[in-house]
C-alpha cells in the first residue's frame, strides 16, 4: 500500500499546485469584457456573415457599444435587432433601409456569345482564370452559381437561362455574394429603387452589339430622355440614380435593347 499511497499523495499534490497556477493565471490574463458587449452580442443573430462591415457579430457588438456602429448596423437582423440592441444601448434605433442583391447582367445562353464550351470546374473563380471565361464579353455573368452556393441565407437560385436568380424576401444584403463573384455581377442596391440598368458591361456599343443582344450600348437615349436627369453613362454604361429616379418610365421606351429595366414587382 505504501507505493499506491505515496502516488495518491504525489498526484494531489501536482493537483493542488496546478490549480493554485491557474488560479494565478486567470487573474494575471483575465481580460475585462463590458456585460454590455454580451448582450448587445446575444441580440444580433450570430451570423458572421460580415454584411455589417466587421469579422463577426461579436466585433459588430463591441463597435456599437463603442459608439463606433450604429444599432442597425446588422442587415440580417433588421428592425427587430436593432430596436434590441437600442434597448441595451439606451438610444434609438433609426430604422434603415434595407439593400438587397441584384444581378446586373442579362446574358442568357440564348442572349450571350461563348467563346469556347467550358467543362471544367463549376465554379466561376475556376472558369474565369481560363481565358478569362467562356463567355465572350468579359463583365458577363458565367453562370456557374458560385453565389448560388456560397450564399448564407439561400436567398440566390440557378435559372434555366443561365443566370442566378435572388429571393429578396429572404435576402439580407450581407454582400457575400458580391464580394464572391469574380466578376462582382450581383450588386447591392436600395431595395426601394424603382429602375436599373441591368448589364455591368463598359465595352463600346459595337462591341455589345456583336457578343450580347441585351447589353447597354452606351448610346445614351435613356440619359436624354429622363426628365429627373436621373441617369448618367459612365464608361459606355448606363448607370441610375436610385435617389432621384421616379420609375416614370421613359427610359424603357428608347433604351434599344431593354435592358434599362423596372425594379418594381407589380
Amino acid at each position: 500500500m505504501g507505493p499506491i499511497l505515496s502516488a495518491m499523495v504525489a498526484m494531489g499534490g501536482i493537483g493542488l499546485v496546478l490549480s493554485i497556477v491557474l488560479g494565478i493565471a486567470s487573474k494575471v490574463f483575465y481580460v475585462y469584457v463590458d456585460p454590455k458587449v454580451v448582450a448587445v452580442d446575444e441580440c444580433l443573430p450570430g451570423a458572421n456573415c460580415g454584411g455589417c462591415g466587421y469579422a463577426g457579430c461579436s466585433d459588430c457588438a463591441v463597435a456599437m457599444v463603442a459608439g463606433g456602429a450604429p444599432p442597425n448596423s446588422c442587415v440580417v437582423g433588421g428592425d427587430d435587432v436593432a430596436e434590441a440592441v437600442a434597448a441595451v444601448l439606451g438610444v434609438s434605433a433609426a430604422a434603415a433601409e434595407r439593400d438587397v442583391a441584384n444581378i446586373f447582367c442579362k446574358g442568357t445562353h440564348s442572349a450571350a456569345e461563348r467563346k469556347y464550351n467550358y467543362d471544367g470546374v463549376s465554379d466561376c473563380r475556376a472558369a474565369v482564370l481560363l481565358s478569362g471565361g467562356d463567355k465572350t464579353c468579359s463583365y458577363g455573368c458565367l453562370g456557374l452559381g458560385t453565389c448560388v452556393t456560397n450564399c448564407p441565407f439561400g436567398a440566390l437560385i440557378m435559372g434555366e437561362d443561365g443566370l442566378p436568380l435572388v429571393n429578396k424576401d429572404l435576402c439580407t444584403g450581407c454582400g457575400t455574394c458580391v464580394d464572391i463573384c469574380p466578376r462582382h455581377i450581383p450588386k447591392l442596391i436600395k431595395e426601394s429603387q424603382k429602375v436599373a440598368t441591368l448589364c455591368s458591361s463598359h465595352d463600346g456599343g459595337k462591341i455589345v452589339k456583336a457578343i450580347c443582344s441585351v447589353g447597354c450600348l452606351g448610346c445614351g437615349k435613356c440619359k436624354k430622355a429622363c426628365p429627373e436627369q436621373a441617369i448618367i453613362i459612365d464608361k459606355f454604361l448606363a448607370i441610375v440614380d436610385g435617389e432621384k429616379c421616379t420609375g416614370c418610365g421613359e427610359c424603357f421606351e428608347k433604351c434599344p435593347t431593354g435592358i434599362i429595366q423596372s425594379l418594381v414587382v407589380t
